[in-house]
């Protein structure tokens, strides 16, 4: 069974996510706060995490960067959950760490999706990788490319929400100014991250039709 474990200081909160989960066929792990879901995860191996991060005294980024430092547990997925407005500069210092960001309140529905979309990603992104093993593609060129389509894959979603929280702000002047130009330079950014994987799809296509 896939198991997920809820990271937030707030039990109340922790129960919902639970709730939620366990009517969704997914069996759980509760941690209230940041030191403990590093205590838990010495012994305990979720397939995925919901890490809040709004939590006191060690907030969700702490937490997180102690989960991808550690070899144990890095490659456990990491969804972050939060009911505050991003800054592109946590998008853009963090987004290589996590899977997804989850806005507070969200609906049963839009929580499974969340997570099957992330299951789905992973599964393409896997057979890609197979056939470019099979077809003889080097190592490095191959974690580069999972790089890329982790690092596209959160980048758009980063964009639409910092896109959507733009539109939705009153406040006019030199703030606002800043977060267009670090929108565009996200986008530009994510527009030349796409060609560069592009071109690493091409090539795993041509050495698999050599291979042939």
């Amino acid at each position: 069974m896939f198991t997920v474990m809820v990271i937030d200081d707030s039990p109340f909160i922790v129960d919902i996510f639970v709730t939620m989960l366990q009517r969704g066929g997914y069996q759980t792990v509760a941690a209230y706060g940041g030191q403990e879901a590093l205590e838990l995860l010495e012994t305990v191996r979720p397939d995925l995490i919901l890490l809040d991060i709004m939590m006191e005294p060690m907030d969700g980024w702490e937490t997180l960067m102690n989960i991808k430092n550690n070899p144990r547990t890095r490659d456990i997925p990491v969804m972050m959950l939060t009911a505050k407005q991003l800054t592109p500069n946590e998008a853009q210092e963090y987004g290589i760490y996590i899977e997804d960001y989850i806005m507070k309140p969200i609906t049963h529905r839009e929580l499974y999706e969340a997570i099957e979309g992330q299951l789905n990603r992973r599964k393409v992104m896997e057979l890609d990788v197979q056939l470019a093993r099979e077809a003889g593609v080097d190592e490095a060129t191959i974690q580069e490319y999972k790089r890329l389509r982790k690092s596209i894959d959160i980048n758009k979603r980063l964009l639409k929400l910092l896109e959507s929280t733009y539109r939705v702000t009153e406040e006019k002047g030199k703030e606002e100014d800043d977060m267009v130009m670090a929108i565009r330079s996200m986008a530009m950014n994510l527009h030349f991250q796409e060609e560069q994987m592009e071109k690493l799809r091409n090539s795993f296509s041509a050495m698999s039709k050599t291979a042939k």
